[in-house]
């Protein structure tokens, strides 16, 4: 994952490009909040929230793998997620976060970003955004491939804002990259 200098969608490209470019930014600044801390920072919280940055990294793992490997491309998750018991505990990827070394965690949302980009690549090149997903949601409609982007750079802002906070109170960083 690139944690360089923090760059813009572009300013006058396709569709698909400055979708794809709003979401990559989100996932840098995200990375940045998150990266360079042990286990004692991806851990600690920013009361009264329990959310973490351990358990926003796993979270947004599980968001990337939900909606690109299940949703767009209709495929069955793989591990760890498809052995999770979900109807017992619903918000496993939280609570084990924990459990999860930094680098694990790292690995873990960075592998599940390169299976996104894989999936989205494999639907652009027979098509543009407007391709439906192979999954039905509510009402057995299916979401278009700019609705998913729209949703996940919609979830990044929100989770991103989240770590803001977090990693402000950790070690004082605060911005949205590495200064050039």
């Amino acid at each position: 994952m690139n944690n360089g200098p923090l760059t813009e969608p572009p300013i006058a490209a396709s569709e698909a490009d400055t979708l794809l470019g709003a979401l990559e930014r989100n996932r840098r600044t995200f990375a940045w909040k998150c990266g360079g801390l042990d286990s004692t920072g991806l851990n600690k919280q920013h009361p009264p929230s329990t959310v973490t940055l351990g358990g926003l990294l796993k979270h947004l793992a599980l968001v990337e793998d939900e909606y690109f490997t299940r949703r767009l491309l209709g495929k069955e998750l793989g591990a760890p997620w498809d052995t999770v018991d979900w109807d017992a505990d619903p918000d496993w990827e939280w609570g084990s976060a924990a459990d999860d070394s930094p680098e694990e965690l790292m690995e873990l949302w960075q592998a599940a970003v390169e299976r996104s980009r894989a999936a989205v690549a494999e639907v652009l090149a027979v098509g543009g955004v407007d391709q439906l997903a192979q999954w039905k949601g509510r009402g057995g409609k299916s979401p278009s491939l700019r609705y998913i982007l729209v949703d996940l750079i919609e979830e990044y802002a929100r989770h991103t804002g989240h770590a803001d906070l977090i990693r402000e109170s950790i070690d004082g960083l605060t911005g949205e990259g590495i200064p050039g």
